[in-house]
């Protein structure tokens, strides 16, 4: 590292790759906290997790058990040594509870009041939180992989859902209906996300290899789609172009600021985009 700083003082090197030695280094020196645990109560592997983002105090998580748990990750005890508590789960005795793998798990964006989760049991429900009954439930003609509420929006109320179909489903949170359909994606979708930038834009994997990026707005389909080949037709095969991923592409999210998209695949890569311009930096 201190050759990086070193020649980033005497202007000899690149500054992104300063920073990304340092974002490097970061990542491979993360460990466990040996001061916090979490109580077992899924039967099975968990699939899914998320924290709330009004307090960042309480945690759910889904697992392939169909079980939902909510968490309190507060540390009331004053000892540096905490287990997190369960507070209330949706365990195999509530008549409620999905009868498949949890896919996805995520809060209200506003309030923790309510969440929302969906199954291979080709259903999405809203919950309601203190009561842990769903007070919506969304049924599909095959296995939902993924779904997303926008964490910004405020002119519509959308959760985008990708499933074995390969059309993306847009359900309305307050009317309880499908609205609209996408439709682009040659394969199964497997992970949407909304922009934490602009309340519009949508993008979506799938098993296609290809990641493509909406606004939902536009009925003409989407805005494109992103190229690991940043448009080089010289290094692109036939059954490469347009894809961002040499296989299935299972994962993606936005940073922050939604300036730049990160995707996974089963190529054994990460990529990270600009979103603006899909293209690739690495």
């Amino acid at each position: 590292m201190l050759g990086f700083l070193s020649s980033r003082q005497a202007g000899l090197d690149d500054p992104l790759r300063l920073r990304r030695a340092e974002s490097t280094r970061r990542v491979l020196s993360l460990q466990l906290n040996p001061d916090r645990d979490v109580d077992r109560i899924h039967g099975n592997g968990i699939n899914t997790i998320d924290i709330d983002v009004i307090e960042g105090r309480y945690m759910l998580s889904g697992g392939a058990d169909g079980v939902i748990v909510v968490y309190d990750l507060e540390n009331f005890t004053g000892k540096p040594h905490y287990t997190c508590k369960s507070i209330c789960s949706v365990g195999r005795s509530n008549r409620h509870v999905h009868k498949f793998s949890v896919e996805t798990v995520q809060w209200y964006p506003y309030d923790t009041g309510m969440f929302v989760s969906s199954s291979f049991d080709k259903t999405m429900k809203i919950w309601d939180t203190e009561t842990l009954k769903p007070a919506e439930i969304f049924e599909f003609e095959t296995n939902v992989y993924s779904h997303h509420l926008s964490p910004i929006a405020r002119k519509h109320s959308l959760i985008a859902v990708g499933s074995k179909n390969p059309k993306i489903q847009l359900c309305d949170l307050k009317s309880g209906s499908k609205i609209q359909v996408l439709q682009g994606h040659r394969a199964e979708v497997l992970s949407v996300r909304w922009s934490p930038r602009y309340e519009y834009i949508l993008a979506s994997a799938s098993a296609d290899s290809k990641v493509k990026v909406w606004d939902v707005r536009r009925a003409t389909g989407s805005l494109f789609t992103l190229d690991q080949h940043n448009g080089d037709k010289s290094k692109a095969s036939s059954e490469a172009a347009n894809t961002a991923h040499n296989g299935r592409v299972n994962g993606l999210c936005f940073t922050g600021d939604g300036l730049y998209l990160l995707t996974t695949g089963t190529d054994d890569r990460m990529r990270l985009w600009n979103r603006p311009r899909g293209r690739t930096h690495w």
